[in-house]
């Protein structure tokens, strides 16, 4: 996610800090916001822990009511002034929706997907209020010197252990009020970094059983439901059940697929009340309260929540309206979780269509591939090809895109597909590189410039700088590979592309083509090619810059040759294991993982 850091203001008086962050409205601004006020409130000395929590409670609150709300930019400025105080302002780009009190009430098809906005202001601010101006909107809260007088809670814990350890077992009554202060403060913004980090709806739901039993309920149960089941009027699919006494589980469950909750009130989150399963839970726990909860994101429902207590005591309202504001948070997980799903699906239908089924077989030659993409949920800008061209040719081609995704899918459709036409209908090297600029200069970039478009209208990211089309460039290093007695034929042009290096029997390493202009810059560049003879033994690297520019602090894998050196040490190797030791030397060279994609081909003459 972007930001502008928190930074200290040079400006402010002595005795003060301050800050300010911009953040995009999306549901992991709050998480973001929260870690870096966290990390700036560390740096100022002095601070008390209490001032601190709130601070960080308080910050989580109003952003998240921002997201919800405006779904705009979020813009926050703090302020840690020389009594001790902590003034902030969080500022959205929608003046007309207000922040909800929830003491006003509610419509009851009104599904505002808030925190618990005004109610953890009002408890932890000694004041606040709300400034319009002219497209925007801007809540602000003075937390006093020292923070509240709220009575202590647990501490915030840092997946499924860390959801039993913000919810422990209390005891109920003077428990329940007890921990209602800061405890249950601290538990939803904790709970909210847990579910915003979660790509996976069943884990969504564990996590969710997790959080709830035994801490706020006896026993809770989670459908998901899909289209079909949303039309039917009633939860779908299995329920997710889960029991502080772990034997009567499956009992129950059984007890609640038999009777799933159908919603009264449509798109309305809640609660309601559900049959008790008395029967289910044996005699000591004849008798109970159960709510339901239905899951709403962005307007739609995404399944049900139901949570349950034995005894005559029921839930305090201060319970039921926790959980309500946990399940917002749940919906808004399970909805994240599910675009990213989506969008993993489209992306792997998306790459295995841009990539060749197989590689073709060179009679004289063996190749090995290596192709990983960066970003596992998105087209990768890397691509490949290996295939014949007829008349005893074959080609070949490694590409990148400029760009990532959608943008980039729609250049390296058009581009791969021309290489093999131009190709088979007998274009040299150097014509099929002047025909392809001319195409990344025409259709190329007016369909991914589309492809762009859809996506901001679809909501997938914010719109690049500038409203104009934008050139698509294409790095390429393309070649013609023509067998024959004693050896392989090879032409080949490197347009803005890292150069192929060869490698021969002895050890010994040269370059094989010159550098030339990227495809789609210059519209009247003129191409040209190179031909070397692969004899038996010499083995054709082909690499993008995912390779030569891997990085380990401000050193590059290619700085000083070094992947002419790698490549010297694979002498002797086949195809496939130069390729391997490549790229496991790429992969050694820095801490993390790779940063971009990576594609690399090698060709070896037998």
């Amino acid at each position: 996610m972007a930001a502008i850091p928190t930074q200290r203001d040079t400006d402010a008086p002595p005795g003060e800090r301050r800050g300010r962050a911009t953040l995009p409205g999306s549901p992991l601004a709050p998480g973001s916001a929260r870690a870096l006020l966290r990390a700036a409130l560390a740096e100022a000395p002095g601070v008390p822990a209490r001032l601190a929590d709130d601070a960080l409670a308080v910050v989580s609150e109003l952003v998240t009511n921002a997201v919800v709300h405006a779904g705009t930019d979020v813009e926050i400025d703090w302020l840690l002034e020389e009594t001790g105080a902590f003034l902030v302002e969080v500022r959205d780009r929608h003046p007309s929706r207000a922040p909800r009190d929830p003491h006003a009430g509610e419509a009851p098809y009104d599904v505002p997907e808030h925190g618990r906005g005004l109610r953890l202001v009002t408890t932890l601010a000694e004041s606040w209020g709300v400034t319009y101006r002219t497209g925007a909107k801007t809540v602000w809260a003075r937390l006093p010197p020292g923070g509240s007088d709220a009575p202590d809670g647990p501490a915030p814990g840092p997946a499924l252990e860390v959801a039993e350890e913000l919810a422990p077992q209390p005891p109920r009554a003077d428990g329940d009020r007890d921990w209602l202060g800061r405890g249950a403060l601290s538990f939803l913004a904790e709970a909210s970094d847990l579910l915003a980090g979660q790509l996976d709806e069943n884990l969504v739901a564990a996590l969710t059983g997790q959080l709830i039993v035994p801490r706020l309920a006896d026993w809770c149960a989670v459908w998901l439901e899909d289209e079909a089941s949303v039309r039917g009027g009633a939860a779908g699919g299995p329920a997710r059940v889960w029991h502080a006494g772990e034997a009567r589980t499956e009992e129950l469950r059984c007890a609640l697929e038999k009777e799933p909750p159908c919603p009264r009130h449509g798109l309305r989150s809640g609660p309601e009340p559900y049959p008790w399963p008395g029967r289910a839970l044996g005699p000591q726990d004849a008798h109970g309260t159960a709510l339901s909860y239905r899951l709403i994101a962005g307007g739609r429902p995404l399944g049900t929540l139901v949570v349950g207590r034995s005894g005559p005591m029921g839930f305090p309202d201060e319970i039921t309206g926790l959980v309500e504001d946990l399940g917002r948070r749940v919906a808004l997980a399970i909805g994240a979780a599910r675009r990213y799903a989506r969008q993993a699906t489209i992306s792997a239908v998306l790459q295995r269509g841009l990539l060749p089924g197989a590689v073709a077989e060179i009679p004289g030659m063996r190749s090995a591939l290596v192709h990983e993409p960066c970003d596992r949920g998105g087209p990768s800008g890397d691509f490949y090809d290996l295939f014949p061209a007829g008349d005893g040719r074959w080609c070949f081609a490694v590409g990148d895109v400029q760009g990532k995704g959608p943008e980039a899918a729609v250049v390296i459709g058009l581009a791969r597909p021309w290489l093999r036409l131009l190709a088979r209908e007998g274009y040299g090297v150097a014509d099929v590189l002047d025909r392809l600029n001319q195409l990344l200069l025409g259709d190329a970039t007016e369909a991914a410039d589309a492809a762009a478009r859809a996506l901001v209208a679809a909501g997938g990211r914010p719109p690049a700088s500038g409203d104009g089309p934008q050139t698509r460039f294409l790095s390429l290093l393309y070649g013609e590979l023509t067998p024959h007695d004693g050896g392989v034929r090879c032409t080949l042009a490197c347009a803005g592309h890292p150069l192929p290096l060869v490698l021969g029997p002895d050890g010994g390493v040269r370059t094989a083509a010159r550098p030339q202009t990227l495809l789609g810059v210059v519209e009247d560049e003129t191409y040209t090619s190179e031909t070397l003879e692969l004899r038996p033994g010499d083995s054709l690297l082909c690499v993008t810059d995912g390779v030569t520019e891997r990085r380990s602090g401000s050193r590059q894998f290619d700085d000083g040759d070094g992947l002419a050196r790698a490549l010297a040490g694979c002498a002797g190797l086949g195809a496939e294991p130069i390729a391997e030791r490549i790229r496991r030397l790429v992969h050694d060279f820095g801490d993390g993982p790779p940063e971009d994609d990576l594609a690399l081909l090698v060709l070896q003459a037998e």
